[in-house]
């Protein structure tokens, strides 16, 4: 409650945050926003193109499959390598003014939702060129994104204050990146591993397979999100958002010093 407190009476500076994260990050760019649209694209393109007969296989729809991965996973990515450098790259900040350190994790998460939000109509737009049903039950994917926000806060937590002692921390999470990338079924499908296989079990286990699964759930088959995996998400953001405040708060009484 002390947290939520703590981010309503510094929410002007917490809009401030976001508005220059989003503003930031295509600074000087000619498109500017409308990379929040191409860069996904044009990962689906690559995609596309180069693996079409190893992941293609006769997945209907596989352009939209694509589309309904990478979406989820960038916001993702990108929310968790914003967090992880946001105390660093507000060194000068962090050294001179009070106020509570965690809004700059929060704010590369809010920023990361936005982008999120309005990338679901380029997900809406190729479903219905794909002439894909759509239902009531994409109106959970704001709910969807919410929870996957909550989940990266909690992560970003812990790695924003560990980045601050350890210089190695970026340098390892590209690498697990990489890792989860494809330990997530984002350009394949998990079909393609006998069910019982013990790959399919850990990809399973993948939280960022439960966040993708209920985003094509609700986009591509027109029902409703399996909400076990979703609540385990949940549950799982929850968890780590608590365990990362606690982190954070022990860590962050030493930024000044070692910044």
């Amino acid at each position: 409650m002390e947290c939520i407190r703590a981010f309503y009476e510094y929410r002007e500076l917490l809009k401030t945050n976001v508005r220059k994260d989003i503003r930031g990050r295509y600074k000087g760019s000619f498109l500017g926003v409308l990379w929040t649209f191409l860069t996904p694209l044009l990962q689906v393109l690559v995609y596309y193109l180069v693996f079409p007969y190893l992941m293609r296989g006769g997945m209907p729809n596989f352009l939209v499959y694509l589309i309904t991965g990478i979406f989820p996973w960038n916001f993702f990515q990108s929310g968790v390598v914003g967090a992880t450098g946001c105390i660093k790259a507000n060194e000068g900040v962090v050294k001179k003014v009070y106020f509570p350190r965690k809004i700059l994790v929060l704010s590369q998460v809010l920023s990361g939702l936005v982008n999120f939000f309005i990338s679901i109509p380029i997900m809406l737009i190729f479903v219905v060129i794909y002439q894909i049903p759509l239902t009531w039950n994409v109106l959970w994917i704001p709910a969807i994104g919410v929870i996957e926000a909550l989940l990266i806060y909690g992560i970003g937590l812990i790695l924003a204050a560990v980045n601050v002692y350890v210089q190695d921390v970026n340098n390892i999470i590209q690498f697990v990146l990489n890792l989860l990338f494809y330990g997530t079924p984002i350009v394949y499908s998990l079909s393609v591993f006998p069910s019982k296989h013990i790959l399919a079990y850990m990809i399973r286990l993948n939280p960022l397979t439960m966040i993708v699964d209920a985003s094509r759930a609700v986009m591509m088959d027109g029902t409703a999100p399996n909400f076990i995996c979703l609540g385990i998400v949940l549950l799982l953001g929850i968890v780590l958002t608590m365990f990362g405040t606690w982190v954070f708060d022990k860590l962050q009484r030493g930024f000044a010093e070692e910044l």
